[in-house]
């Protein structure tokens, strides 16, 4: 296939669209199913990039959950513990500590349930049933894969309708070194960012502390692998081989930390037994559901313990969750990792990373403040390394 013709572009009023190759090449892909519009591409080829680039640096395989060109989470299949498993809704799954690509979508899609409504998954591995089975059920655009097994293909070729959006990409597409892209008429040009992100990216500890376990390494490396294929300013936080937070395209660093953050609290306040034992209604749908945790934990537009609301979605009333044992819970909390894609200019950030239980941080270096962020850090007994390589993306 030479050139894919789009219904339109980012907008409906942006026409004519289409995807080619400038080289005059068949494209990498196949459409298996469904349509998939301009931003959905967008989202497919970022996200697979970032699937792929952790399976080759960390060897297991990888799922990444994609929403306007920026993860929600992305994660490596490792087993879920039983906790885990009841906070992402796959407790119910037969069969999921037997698929590791399963694992990964279970933790990517499970981690920021809010942002990842209606999101694009991108599979390192040929798709299965039991990962399909998952996919089936929750509310999500599309899929990119090197490929699906014939009844995982089937089961997706079901949802929407019909209408589902799934992609084959050729594992072995290599582009060009040189890429472009135009703005306001004008092209602008650079080389693409081949920049490898593996532990020797990790070796200049600056801090006192400098013991970064293997397990912290491979958490640092998968944010900084998210935060490479995320839009800047970005900063991601991780844990347990997923990333549990990303704060994307704020245009002030401490945003993105505190917008990251807040994220990563609310996947550790999830697992809570508070928010486990929550007597929802057996008819509820999973994005209510999932809205009415965000709700219950972070107070927002609703309060959903009030007397004539919580009647809507619960068989009892429920305790609310108060500020003082969130604190509580959270300050239990330790051993995240925490990667910026440019310097830390205050410290600041520091002290907001470990309200969310942060002990190992990588980021690239270079501020003025380089001392004071570095102080902070030892103030806390974390161990940071200093990269020296930023991670723009846009």
């Amino acid at each position: 296939m030479k050139e894919f013709e789009l219904k339109y572009g980012c907008n409906p009023n942006q026409k004519p669209s289409k995807i080619f190759m400038n080289n005059g090449e068949d494209l990498p892909i196949e459409i298996l199913n469904g349509r998939p519009g301009y931003i959905n591409f967008l989202d497919a080829f970022n996200s697979w990039q970032l699937v792929k680039e952790i399976k080759d640096i960390l060897g297991f395989p990888a799922c990444a959950s994609f929403k306007h060109v920026s993860p929600t989470s992305a994660a490596i299949g490792v087993p879920l513990s039983d906790t885990l498993k009841k906070a992402c809704f796959v407790d119910d799954i037969e069969g999921l500590d037997d698929s590791p690509l399963a694992c990964a979508y279970a933790r990517a899609r499970g981690t920021d349930r809010m942002c990842s409504f209606g999101d694009w998954v991108a599979l390192s591995d040929v798709c299965d049933k039991t990962t399909a089975m998952m996919i089936a059920r929750e509310v999500s655009d599309g899929i990119i894969a090197p490929g699906y097994d014939d009844d995982a293909l089937e089961i997706l070729k079901g949802k929407r309708k019909g209408s589902y959006n799934i992609v084959k990409i050729d594992p072995d597409f290599v582009p060009e070194e040189i890429e472009t892209k135009q703005v306001f008429g004008i092209t602008f040009q650079q080389g693409r960012n081949n920049f490898r992100i593996d532990k020797d990216l990790l070796s200049n500890l600056v801090t006192k502390n400098k013991e970064l376990p293997e397990s912290a390494v491979r958490d640092l490396i998968i944010a900084l692998i998210t935060l490479k294929y995320t839009q800047s300013n970005s900063v991601c936080y991780a844990v347990d081989g997923q990333a549990i937070g990303v704060g994307a395209g704020q245009q002030s660093r401490i945003h993105c930390t505190r917008l990251a953050g807040s994220k990563a609290d609310t996947w550790f306040l999830r697992q809570s037994e508070k928010v486990l034992n929550l007597p929802f209604k057996a008819d509820i749908r999973r994005p209510d559901r999932d809205n009415v945790i965000d709700g219950y934990i972070n107070k927002n537009e609703e309060d959903v313990c009030a007397d004539g609301i919580w009647q809507k979605y619960f068989t009892t009333q429920p305790e609310p969750f108060t500020d003082e044992e969130q604190k509580a819970y959270l300050a239990t909390k330790s051993g995240v990792a925490l990667g910026s894609d440019a310097f830390f200019p205050f410290s600041d950030n520091i002290e907001r990373a470990k309200k969310s239980g942060v002990s190992y941080i990588a980021e690239p270096g270079g501020s003025i403040r380089d001392d004071l962020v570095i102080e902070c850090a030892d103030k806390y007994g974390m161990a940071m390394a200093f990269t020296g390589m930023r991670l723009f993306h846009h």
